[in-house]
C-alpha cells in the first residue's frame, strides 16, 4: 500500500524487487523483498559478498558482481565523433566495423549490399571477413574461390558511399604436412612447428601476395590475423611455438618475425601508404583448465611484441582477448555474463575470478560491455600507433561509458560487428542524437554459428530479420521494402516482438495500421523475459524500440482491448494479423499442502520454497531455472525431450555456456521424464531409468513448451488473415520478430 502511495505499480515494486534479489543472490523463502547486501552497495568489487544465508549456490552467484549503472547518457560525443588516423586513412569518428563473421555470400548482390549497407550508414573503415581462398600454396576448401569473390565491386560499393574498406588475411584451416588430415571444409589448427622451412616461406609469401590480390581489387588494408588459433598467435605463443631456429620462442624477435615479416613484404610489395593492422590475443587466459596459464602470453609479452610491429611497419593494432578454449568469446566474451548469476562462467562449467584471472586486467564489472578497454589502454602507452579493441562495443548502450574511455585515452576506436548488424545506421542515428531510434543488439548469439530447430546452420539476427535472408528465397526483394500494393487497413491482434514487428514494416510500407493488446502495456512476454534473465541481453531496451518505432511508423496501438470476432467485424479491416501468443498448457496436476503447482508467468512473485522442479526443456524452463539456482534453490528439472533438446530455442553459444553451469550447480536432470504423482513436499517423477524416483519438491514450475492459439482466426471469413509468433507457431523472439517482418513485407 505503501508503495502505492508513492506512485509505484505492484508491477514496478515487484521488478524492483526481484532484479534486488538477483543482484544480492541471497536465499530466501520468497523471490521478492530481499535486503541489499555488500555486492549491491559496492557494485563494482570482485570480490564475493559476505551474507549471513550462504550456501553454495549463492557465493557463485555473488563471484564477479555487476555495476549496472554503466549506461547513463549526458555526453554529446564529442570524442567519439572526432577524427582518428589509421596510417594513411582518417576516419571521422572512431566506431570501425570489424572483420566479423557474416555468411552472407549467398550471391553477388547480397555481399556487395551487406558491406555498402555498413558504409552507407555512417561507418567510415569497413572489415571484411577472410572468407576468400587467397593462398595458392595451402588453398582451403572451406572459403570462397577467389573467381567467385566480387572484390572489385565489393570495394566499389564501400567506396561510392565515402568510407575505406580492407580485408583480414588469416589461414586458420589451412592443412600443412604437420597438421593431421582432417575432412575437407572443416578447420585445422596448425602450430608454428607444423610448417617446414620451405612451407614457412610459401605461407609468408602467400600473405603478401593475397594483400597485393586486395590492393589491386580496390582494398585500402589488409589486418593480420594473429590471434585465436590462427598461425601467426602460434608463433607469438610459447605454449604453440616449439621451434629451435629463428623463428622459435628464444627471443621476442623470434616470435614476432612471422608477423613481421608479413608486415615488411606488404609494405614493400603494396606501398607504405597502404595500410596494415594486426590483430592479437591482447591478453590471454586458460578456460579450459582454469587458472593454469603459466605459458598463457601476458600483457607485459605482447607489448614488447607490439613495438617489434610497430617498428616493422605496422599501422594499427587490434587487441582482443584470447581464451584457450572458448575461440567465440575472443571477440563475444559478453558470453561470459550470459546467464543469470553465472558471472565469469567459461562455458566448461567453470567460473573466472575476474580480480585474479586475465592477470585482473580486464573491465570486468558491466556485463561484458567493454571488457578490453582498460588492458587496450596499456598497448597505447606502449606503441604510438592506434590501438582499437573489440567485445561488445556499443556506444548507444554505454554512451558515458565509452565516451569516457575515448577521452581518457583507453582506446583510439571502437572495433564494432554485431550492434552494426542489428542496426546499419546505427553511426548516424547516434550522431543525430536518435538513439531511441537504434535497434538495439540483444547478444543472443544467434548470428554466429547457430542452428535452426532441424539442425540446419542458422545465422540469423534476432532483431534484424534481414540478415541472411536478404535476396534469399524468403526476402528476394533484398534490404528494401517492397512497395505497398495499393490501400489497405491492416489490423494487428497482439502487441508481442512479432506483432510490433509486423505493425513496424506494414506501416513503413504506407498501410493503415491499427494494433491492439489486451495488457497494459505492449511487449508481450519481454517484460517477463528481462525480469527472469536480467540486463544482460537488453531486452528491455528492445521493447522500448520497438514500442519507439510504433509511434514513428504512425501505427494506432491501443492497450487493454482484448479482441473477438465482433470486434473485428466491427472495426473492418481488410488484414488481420493475429500475433497474440501461444497458449500454456497445464499438467493437469493437483497441489498438495507441501507441494505448489505454479505457472511459470507467476514464478516472479509466488512464494516457492527451497526445493524446486522446473517442468520444460526450452529456453524459458532454462532461464527460470537459472533465476532461481541464483537464489539459492535446489533445482531440478523434468522434461518429455531428449537431453541434448535441453534450452531448445536458445543460441547454440548460448547453450555451451549456460548448460554446462546447470550442471555443475547439480541441477537434477530427468530427460524423457514425467512427474507421475505429488506428494506433501515430495513428487515422483518417471524416466529413462524405468523405475519412479521420488525427490523433495515444494513447488513445481509449469514452463512446458507453449501451445498455438490461432482459434480467433479459425472464427473468421471473408477476410485475409496471417497468424504469426508464438500463436502461429512457438519458438522464441527471434522466430517471433521474422515471422513479423516477413509478414509485414508479405501483406
Amino acid at each position: 500500500m505503501e508503495a502505492q502511495k508513492q506512485g509505484l505499480s505492484r508491477r514496478g515494486f515487484l521488478k524492483g524487487a526481484a532484479l534486488s534479489a538477483l543482484g544480492a543472490g541471497v536465499a530466501g523463502a520468497g523471490l521478492v523483498g530481499c535486503a541489499p547486501t555488500p555486492a549491491q552497495e559496492s557494485p563494482a568489487s570482485n570480490a564475493p559478498a559476505a551474507t549471513g544465508n550462504l550456501t553454495p549456490q549463492t557465493v557463485f552467484a555473488q563471484l564477479n558482481p555487476q555495476d549496472y549503472s554503466y549506461t547513463g547518457n549526458t555526453t554529446d560525443f564529442a570524442t567519439l565523433f572526432s577524427e582518428v588516423k589509421i596510417g594513411s586513412l582518417s576516419l571521422s569518428h572512431r566506431m570501425v566495423k570489424s572483420a566479423g563473421g557474416s555468411d552472407t555470400h549467398n550471391n553477388e548482390e547480397e555481399i556487395i549490399a551487406y558491406y555498402r549497407n555498413f558504409a552507407k550508414g555512417g561507418i567510415d573503415l569497413v572489415w571484411m571477413e577472410d572468407n576468400t581462398d587467397t593462398f595458392p600454396h595451402f588453398p582451403m576448401a572451406r572459403k570462397q574461390s577467389l573467381e567467385k569473390m566480387p572484390l572489385a565491386r565489393i570495394a566499389e560499393a564501400v567506396h561510392a558511399e565515402g568510407a575505406y574498406i580492407g580485408y583480414q588475411l588469416s589461414c586458420m584451416g589451412a592443412v600443412f604436412s604437420g597438421t593431421p588430415q582432417i575432412a575437407e571444409g572443416t578447420f585445422a589448427s596448425a602450430v608454428a612447428g607444423d610448417l617446414s622451412k620451405t612451407e614457412l616461406a610459401d605461407i609468408i609469401a602467400d600473405f603478401i601476395a593475397a594483400a597485393k590480390i586486395f590492393q589491386d581489387a580496390g582494398f585500402d588494408a589488409v589486418e593480420i590475423n594473429a590471434a585465436g588459433n590462427n598461425l601467426g598467435q602460434s608463433f607469438l605463443s610459447r605454449m604453440r611455438n616449439h621451434r629451435d631456429d629463428d623463428y622459435g620462442p628464444q627471443s621476442f624477435e623470434n616470435r614476432a618475425r612471422f608477423v613481421t615479416d608479413i608486415i615488411k613484404g606488404i609494405k614493400q610489395t603494396c606501398g607504405a601508404d597502404f595500410v596494415v593492422q594486426v590483430l592479437i590475443n591482447g591478453i590471454e587466459e586458460n578456460d579450459t583448465n582454469l587458472g593454469d596459464s603459466s605459458l598463457m602470453t601476458t600483457v607485459e609479452e605482447n607489448l614488447e611484441l607490439s613495438k617489434l610491429f610497430e617498428a616493422a611497419g605496422a599501422d594499427s593494432l587490434h587487441v582482443r582477448l584470447g581464451p584457450l578454449g572458448m575461440h567465440i568469446a575472443q571477440f563475444a566474451s559478453d558470453l561470459y555474463f550470459t546467464g543469470i548469476g553465472i558471472n565469469g562462467t567459461t562455458g566448461y562449467g567453470n567460473q573466472f575470478d575476474f580480480s585474479r584471472h586475465w592477470e585482473g586486467k580486464l573491465a570486468s564489472a558491466h556485463s561484458g560491455c567493454g571488457m578490453m578497454l582498460n588492458v587496450a589502454k596499456e598497448y597505447k602507452s606502449a606503441v604510438s600507433i592506434p590501438v582499437g579493441t573489440v567485445t561488445y562495443m556499443d556506444p548507444a548502450h554505454a554512451p558515458d561509458y565509452f565516451e569516457n574511455a575515448l577521452k581518457e585515452g583507453k582506446a583510439d576506436f571502437l572495433l564494432m560487428n554485431r550492434p552494426l548488424t542489428v542496426d546499419f545506421d546505427y553511426p548516424t542515428k547516434l550522431k543525430e542524437g536518435r538513439l531511441d531510434e537504434i535497434a538495439p543488439c540483444t547478444r543472443c548469439m544467434h548470428c554466429h554459428f547457430d542452428y535452426d530447430r532441424d539442425g540446419k546452420v542458422y545465422e540469423h539476427c534476432r532483431v534484424n530479420a534481414c540478415t541472411q535472408r536478404a535476396y534469399r528465397a524468403e526476402m528476394p526483394e533484398g534490404y528494401e521494402l517492397p512497395a505497398a500494393s495499393g490501400q489497405k487497413k491492416v489490423m494487428v491482434i497482439g502487441g508481442g516482438p512479432a506483432g510490433m514487428e509486423a505493425a513496424r514494416i506494414a506501416a513503413q510500407r504506407g498501410y493503415t495500421v491499427s494494433l491492439f493488446e489486451k495488457n497494459p502495456s505492449v511487449g508481450g512476454l519481454l517484460e517477463f523475459a528481462s525480469l527472469v534473465k536480467g540486463p544482460h541481453e537488453n531486452l528491455d531496451a528492445l521493447r522500448s524500440y520497438l514500442a519507439r518505432q510504433l509511434e514513428l511508423t504512425g501505427v494506432t496501438v491501443t492497450t487493454g482491448k482484448e479482441v473477438d470476432a465482433a470486434f473485428i467485424a466491427e472495426q473492418a479491416p481488410d488484414v488481420v494479423v493475429l500475433a497474440a501468443g501461444g497458449k500454456r498448457g497445464s499438467l493437469g496436476l493437483s497441489a498438495t499442502a507441501g507441494t505448489k503447482i505454479v505457472p511459470i508467468t507467476d514464478v516472479l512473485t509466488a512464494e516457492l520454497g527451497e526445493s524446486i522442479t522446473v517442468v520444460g526443456a526450452n529456453a524459458q524452463a532454462v532461464d527460470v531455472a537459472l533465476y532461481l539456482i541464483a537464489l539459492g534453490k535446489h533445482v531440478s528439472m523434468v522434461f518429455p525431450d531428449v537431453l541434448a533438446d535441453l534450452d531448445k530455442g536458445q543460441s547454440s553459444w548460448v547453450k555451451a555456456f549456460v548448460k554446462p553451469m546447470l550442471f555443475a550447480r547439480g541441477v537434477r536432470m530427468f530427460p524423457q521424464g514425467e512427474i507421475v504423482s505429488v506428494g506433501d513436499g515430495e513428487i515422483s517423477i518417471k524416466g529413462e531409468t524405468g523405475v519412479d524416483i521420488p525427490i523433495k519438491c515444494d513447488a513445481i514450475i509449469e514452463a512446458m513448451d507453449m501451445l498455438p492459439n490461432k482459434e480467433l482466426i479459425d472464427s473468421l471469413s471473408g477476410i485475409t488473415t496471417y497468424t504469426i509468433g508464438d500463436c502461429d507457431d512457438p519458438w522464441n523472439i527471434a522466430e517471433a520478430i521474422t515471422s513479423g517482418n516477413l509478414t509485414g513485407r508479405a501483406l
